[in-house]
């Protein structure tokens, strides 16, 4: 049985990814820093769709939930087939204005974990011959105003790196793009203000972003963007000169 293990699963978008990968059969091992709110939507997901989902409270931005996280997509029994890195925050400060600890954090939930459990996943996929990593990048990428942007940029060079070394090994490696979405990424003091500042036709709902984001990873396909509107943004992002895209103000957009 194919089994799944996502991070920042207890919301937004890792939240959804739980649902459709269980829905479509998938058992799911779901991951956030939040036991409670694990077992409430694992409750949910195996009442409603009879597949099994085993919890794994960890803190991705310390060595020891990542050490933990890493330790189950290593073991033999139940192996995982799928990594979806998907935790992430933002802080929204500009750098000269934030804490160290605070930049610390940010960096190790978007770069160190990802790098991290991807390291743990990948030579155990190799060995059985098939198997996939799924990183949740953003549009952001494609910009050069704060550190989460340069981050997600991160995201992306390593999803092609890897995706180019795993050719060949029935492993495939794809980082999905998304812009603003629905979901409680921005509910934080630090960045309600940007449901405000953009309309409502630029969001996304979290549900068509994963269903994209899945079918690219069916498909092997290493860089997906699930809207056309953000499609054609990012593409106009990637020829436009970066210092016209580094914004005074610091915010994640999502």
């Amino acid at each position: 049985m194919a089994i799944a293990l996502l991070t920042g699963a207890s919301a937004g978008l890792g939240e959804e990814f739980a649902w459709q990968l269980a829905t479509a059969g998938h058992d799911v091992v779901l991951v956030a820093r939040s036991r409670d709110r694990l077992g409430e939507v694992a409750r949910l997901l195996e009442g409603a769709t009879g597949r099994h989902a085993e919890i794994l409270p960890a803190d991705l931005t310390t060595e020891k939930g990542r050490s933990a996280v890493a330790a189950r997509l290593q073991a033999d029994e139940r192996p995982v087939s799928l990594l979806v890195n998907n935790a992430g925050f933002g802080i929204g400060e500009r750098f000269a204005d934030s804490s160290w600890r605070h930049e610390k954090a940010l960096l190790d939930i978007h770069v160190t974990a990802p790098l991290r459990l991807a390291h743990a996943a990948v030579p155990g996929m190799v060995e059985r011959g098939h198997g996939a990593i799924l990183n949740v990048a953003s549009v952001a990428a494609h910009l050069g105003d704060t550190t989460y942007a340069a981050h997600k940029r991160w995201a992306v060079e390593f999803t092609q790196a890897l995706a180019g070394q795993l050719d060949g090994t029935g492993v495939t490696a794809t980082a999905v793009l998304p812009g603003l979405v629905r979901t409680r990424f921005h509910d934080s003091d630090a960045l309600s203000h940007v449901r405000h500042e953009f309309p409502d036709p630029v969001w996304l709902d979290p549900e068509p972003v994963v269903r994209s984001a899945l079918a690219a990873v069916r498909r092997g396909q290493t860089v997906v963007t699930p809207s056309p509107g953000y499609a054609v943004a990012g593409a106009v992002l990637r020829v436009v000169p970066k210092r016209l895209t580094r914004g005074r103000r610091s915010q994640q957009r999502g």
